[in-house]
């Protein structure tokens, strides 16, 4: 590690110029996530500079004009002339794009951020943006207007502490919200803080009445992963910890095992969720395969199951891969996959040396988690015939679809809608009221296994969740999903509105998360919005969504004796109301289902709709005083 930084390690590699013309290029999009990326992008400097040894406090306000600033402990940006460009490295950093010490890999070993732009962009998208820097004992500052420079760096006073504190305000004109989300904020700066052993991050609210969440975690991800398995049962009582650095590639891993049929693992590649996978995602489910595998052997326990597969080794994992490395490649749709060929091995020979390590050290827990293997092996060989049974064929072997499923005419699955439809009462007015041009109709009948509580032979042999599978078409689980494949671009959940149709709503909703959870981060799933209320007058019949625009068109027609038709199931409707209030594109709404926080809402299902009781009951607890519809 170089003992310098100065002037010198900064280095231009391009300007600013198309940043204001096309901001969606540097951070996205300008809607709300764009807004909040400026954030993530400050945070990361400061969180780099805690990576390379010299930061470890992170202070983020929210004030109530809606600016933000972000204070770190920190060496301080750099203040002194440029030997290329004759002005502040400051300057140089706050004004030129990909301008930083992020690039000559003395200054920093590794940078986190996503597309590493950093403040140039957040400084060129604000209508206002002040830094001052506390180094060599004194106060520097510079304030900007729309990236450009309102004066040159001057000294302001003195100081004997080090850091940077940045203060922006948003530009108005460029995003189509300025309003910061304090829970958005506090997800994203607990998860920095775990991943970042003993970095204490801050979060103040200055709106209203203001409330600040401090996160500071020394176990790092060990605690990450113990977060995630509150509440749970658990096979081995610690979380299997390592961490190795090889060939430049800092390599963490934590992991645990818990009574559960489904997986949970996470993986981070210089702090960011690469939620498509990657080499190093790819290096650890391999070594752990063979790890096990060779256990199995040596313990003498392949009688009846000679050899698990990956996913036997994953049913109830919970676990954490955090790696960093100087230049990750970033690919996929998303750009949320690592790249990086190399990496793979790296994980490979790591996790194998260690967990080999470990189940030597603990043989009671290796065989509890053997055990637990063996018993999710057994279900996969009794799943077989119940999955060839849900295959879908292909258009050359003919169609094998559910009997129950009305199809679509069009066959390009851009332009098609499936409609997951509550009953059959409601099923046959969807499918009298439908454009059956592009919209398919699959009528269900009464609520669906709860997939959080059973095993995939069982899923596999319920009739409504086979269904559901045939008609998606992308088949279910690693071996075998494959978006590509899917029948249906838009596959909208259709339930009554009273309490049984949203525990239906939820139990499709929680199948969905856990099995053919590509079809939510793609956008493909939705909820559709019948209305509650008909409020007739006379030969005016209009519809609300809401207790609200029920009132409004009810102090509307104030001049009659209204008449008001609270609909509780979808069969209440005829084709054409259906047709006109719900499924009609042209005059519908539909919610589109997103995950914004995968581990928030892994946490949810598991504690709503998991085997323990007692999670629940303290969720409901908790949030009886907010229950909006309660239908006693």
């Amino acid at each position: 590690m170089s003992k310098t930084y100065n002037a010198e390690n900064i280095q231009v590699l391009e300007g600013l110029e198309a940043v204001r013309k096309r901001p969606a290029m540097y951070i996205g999009s300008t809607d709300h996530n764009g807004l909040h990326h400026l954030v993530y992008e400050v945070v990361d400097n400061s969180v780099d500079e805690a990576l390379a040894g010299h930061c470890d406090n992170i202070v983020v306000v929210i004030h109530d004009d809606n600016s933000i600033e972000v204070v770190d402990n920190g060496r301080g940006i750099p203040v002194d002339r440029h030997p290329q460009h004759k002005v502040s490295a400051l300057e140089i950093v706050l004004t030129k794009l990909h301008a930083g010490g992020k690039f000559d890999n003395e200054s920093y070993k590794v940078s986190g951020g996503l597309h590493g732009v950093g403040v140039s962009v957040v400084n060129a998208l604000s209508s206002r943006l002040t830094v001052d820097v506390y180094r060599d004992e004194k106060i520097y500052t510079q304030s900007y207007k729309c990236g450009v420079p309102t004066a040159e760096v001057k000294v302001k006073g003195e100081s004997k502490k080090n850091g940077t504190r940045v203060h922006f305000w948003p530009d108005e004109s460029i995003f189509e919200t300025l309003d910061f989300n304090f829970d958005t904020l506090s997800k994203r700066l607990r998860e920095l803080a775990f991943l970042n052993a003993g970095i204490k991050i801050s979060l103040r609210d200055m709106r209203g009445k203001g409330k600040e969440h401090i996160f500071q975690f020394k176990g790092g991800i060990v605690s990450f992963v113990e977060n995630l398995t509150e509440n749970k049962s658990l096979i081995n009582k610690k979380p299997i910890y390592f961490h190795t650095t090889k060939d430049n590639v800092d390599v963490e891993v934590a992991i645990q095992y818990i009574d559960s049929y489904s997986e949970t693992f996470l993986t981070y590649a210089n702090n960011i969720n690469t939620k498509e996978g990657g080499t190093h995602l790819i290096g650890f489910k391999s070594a752990l395969t063979r790890v096990v595998n060779e256990f199995l052997k040596k313990e003498k326990l392949d009688k009846k199951i000679p050899q698990l597969s990956g996913d036997d080794t994953r049913e109830g994992l919970v676990g954490i891969v955090s790696i960093k490395l100087p230049n990750p490649q970033f690919e996929g749709q998303t750009k949320m996959k690592l790249g990086n060929s190399e990496v793979k091995g790296i994980v490979e020979s790591i996790t194998n040396e260690n967990l080999s390590f470990y189940f030597e050290e603990n043989p009671q827990d290796a065989k509890k988690i053997i055990e637990k293997c063996i018993l999710t092996a057994s279900a996969r060989i009794a799943a077989k015939k119940a999955r060839d049974l849900t295959r879908r064929k292909s258009a050359l072997e003919g169609g094998n679809l559910p009997g129950k499923l009305a199809d679509c005419s069009e066959r390009d699955p851009a332009l098609t809608e499936l409609y997951l439809v509550e009953g059959d009462s409601a099923g046959g007015s969807a499918k009298q009221g439908r454009d059956r041009n592009f919209q398919a109709i699959l009528s269900l009948k009464g609520k669906i296994l709860n997939v959080e509580k059973s095993r995939l032979d069982k899923i596999l042999s319920n009739e409504e969740i086979k269904a559901i599978i045939t008609a998606t078409g992308t088949g279910i689980g690693e071996d075998e999903f494959d978006i590509s494949k899917a029948r249906y671009h838009k596959i909208i959940i259709m339930t009554d509105a009273d309490v049984d149709g949203s525990h239906i709503r939820t139990l499709i909703l929680t199948f969905f998360f856990r099995y053919m959870k590509d079809l939510i981060r793609n956008g493909y799933l939705y909820i559709a919005q019948p209305p509650l209320y008909n409020v007739k007058s006379g030969k005016e019949s209009l519809y609300a969504y809401s207790d609200e625009e029920r009132d409004v068109l009810i102090k509307n027609f104030k001049d009659s004796k209204v008449q008001i038709q609270r609909y509780k199931g979808l069969g209440e409707m005829n084709p054409e109301q259906l047709w006109d209030t719900t499924m009609n594109p042209a005059t519908r709404t539909i919610l589109k289902v997103m995950m914004d926080d995968e581990i928030e809402a892994e946490k949810i299902f598991s504690e709503l709709m998991g085997d323990l009781v007692e999670p629940r009951r303290l969720f409901i607890e908790a949030n009886a005083k907010n229950v909006q519809n309660l239908d006693l």
